[in-house]
């Protein structure tokens, strides 16, 4: 029971993560887009490397709160978060994923779960030293 619990909470805390920088992210680039002579276009590798690192840092925290199995934390984390955004995009505009978003929420899921291995050898690093 306790297992699940960590599980859950990991999984929580990591989907916070991912959703908090991206709102802060999105903010931030808005701005830079409103206020200056930038193009979605010129940014839009900026966008994607946030949102990897972004679920990274979602995976990595799910890992370091799961304590154990972080491919799999990690790897639900990035499931949920492409779960969430796939559901505004098809409830909010009517449409499916295409091939190229596709292979970019399977990256993110693959990213989330590098970080959530990551996580987990962190967190028992830790552990071990004190």
């Amino acid at each position: 029971m306790e297992d699940s619990k960590h599980v859950g909470s990991g999984i929580l805390f990591g989907l916070i993560a991912v959703f908090v920088l991206a709102i802060i992210s999105s903010l931030i680039i808005s701005l830079l887009l409103r206020f200056t002579s930038l193009q979605e276009s010129s940014v839009q590798f900026v966008i994607t490397a946030i949102s990897f690192v972004s679920l990274f840092i979602g995976g990595f925290i799910s890992g370091g709160k799961g304590k154990q199995k972080g491919w799999m934390i990690g790897g639900l984390t990035g499931l949920i978060y492409s779960l969430i955004i796939f559901l505004f995009q098809y409830l909010g505009q009517d449409s499916l994923f295409n091939l190229q978003q596709t292979i970019y929420h399977v990256c993110y899921i693959l990213t989330a779960m590098m970080g959530g291995i990551l996580g987990v050898n962190m967190s028992n690093n830790k552990s071990r030293a004190a």
